[in-house]
């Protein structure tokens, strides 16, 4: 789950600010952007999804030089 995993990251020394979440599909090699961990309203992101296309870019490039 999302949230068991941003638990982890935040006690391994990660920030809030830099921990969203998404789906890998490795079937499809598609990166899904939706997790209840991204309803942040203090940053401006008041969706399950993240919102912002720079945050979207840079999750994507991690996921992909991770998973693909």
């Amino acid at each position: 789950m999302h949230a068991d995993c941003e638990a982890a990251l935040l006690d391994d020394g990660s920030q809030q600010a830099d921990v969203w979440g998404a789906d890998w599909y490795p079937s499809s090699k598609e990166v899904r952007y939706e997790s209840l961990i991204n309803i942040r309203p203090k940053q401006g992101n008041r969706s399950l999804a993240i919102t912002d296309p720079a945050i979207r870019a840079m999750v994507e490039r991690i996921v992909r030089a991770r998973l693909a």
